[in-house]
């Protein structure tokens, strides 16, 4: 599976995308764990402490965002596109 990383997503990543090995039916939590296990500096990026998704980080996946889905537990395909995307700042 391809992950999409945007922004400062992509400097901790090294790269504008990440590939990952899953099992179809996953939860999207489990694969964001997968990709903290392989660049930990994410963890702090993505979630908060009591492991909820910071409020401005979005992940969606087939672009749509996981808040409308079923949150942290929606199961993922490999087929499925995910995609990340840091706060953007700016003005």
């Amino acid at each position: 599976m391809i992950i999409k990383v945007f922004a400062n997503f992509r400097e901790i990543c090294g790269g504008k995308t990440v590939t990952l090995s899953i099992n179809d039916g996953q939860p999207i939590v489990l694969i964001l764990d997968q990709l903290i296990e392989r660049y930990p500096l994410m963890a702090e990026e993505i979630f908060t402490e009591e492991k909820l998704v910071k409020p401005h980080v979005h992940v969606f996946i087939n672009g749509r965002n996981i808040i409308h889905l079923e949150g942290l537990t929606t199961p993922v395909k490999v087929t499925d596109q995910i995609a990340l995307f840091p706060p953007v700042a700016g003005g």
